[in-house]
């Protein structure tokens, strides 16, 4: 996806975040984030966007702490939370291609990393604001899902902090349906390493995988980011229970 995509992307999933959250009310319990209410999410994501937004509008190029969060609650919160949204899409459209600033997953350029990351962040956090309405959450168009997918498989548990280990080395395959798309995540007491490859690529998609996790890409987003319960697995079904038990960010 390019960056103009990726803000696109972000732009109109915060508003559907905001928008559920308005229906549900501040107080309502998010089934996807036990524990936290509709203010919560509110409070932690509109405090992400303002995060995001000085490394880009301040130019930083080292990492910063994010702000604390507002004490507020209601229709005040709601209101800031589109502001911080708001102020986030202006600036990744108006930044300079150029823009040298701080980031942390390796990616074309800071304002593409920062538009892609701002995106899944806003798109996985909209699921749970819509789980506080009742019933699933919407799912994703499919090519942003497979996006997601890469960001988490190839980007985030690459990092050394990744705790989805094994003492025995074993392979994982994810597997979208309806994407022609299969991630071989292998794993061991080291990060996971992940390959991405065609279906039609692989020969047989499940020869060489101890366990495979498959289905809509849409709904393997939400299920690897922890919103919904995996689609299909297939072989040693540990290793989606590890995966479901270690792989929080």
């Amino acid at each position: 996806m390019e960056i103009v995509e990726h803000i696109q992307a972000l732009d109109e999933e915060g508003k559907l975040l905001a928008a559920a959250a308005r229906e549900a009310g501040t107080d309502a319990e998010l089934p996807t984030c036990p524990g936290w209410r509709v203010r919560d999410l509110l409070r932690h994501t509109g405090t992400v966007h303002r995060w995001a937004t000085a490394f880009v509008a301040e130019g930083h190029t080292s990492p910063r702490p994010e702000a604390g969060e507002p004490d507020l609650d209601g229709a005040p919160l709601l209101a800031w939370f589109e502001e911080g949204h708001r102020h986030l899409v202006d600036t990744l459209r108006g930044a300079p291609a150029d823009i040298d600033c701080w980031s942390f997953l390796p990616a074309p350029s800071p304002l593409a990393f920062w538009a892609r990351r701002q995106a899944h962040e806003t798109a996985v956090h909209r699921a749970d604001a819509e789980s506080a309405r009742g019933g699933g959450p919407g799912a994703p168009a499919a090519d942003f899902a497979v996006d997601g997918i890469d960001e988490l498989l190839l980007a985030f548990h690459a990092r050394p902090k990744s705790r989805v280990r094994t003492e025995k080395p074993c392979v994982l395959r994810v597997r979208a349906t309806d994407a022609n798309t299969v991630w071989t995540v292998r794993l061991s007491s080291e990060p996971p390493v992940t390959e991405r490859a065609a279906t039609s690529d692989v020969v047989d998609a499940s020869a060489d995988a101890d366990c495979e996790i498959s289905g809509p890409a849409p709904q393997l987003y939400l299920s690897l980011w922890n919103r919904l319960p995996f689609p299909t697995v297939t072989g040693d079904p540990s290793l989606a229970a590890l995966w479901r038990e270690n792989s929080g960010i």
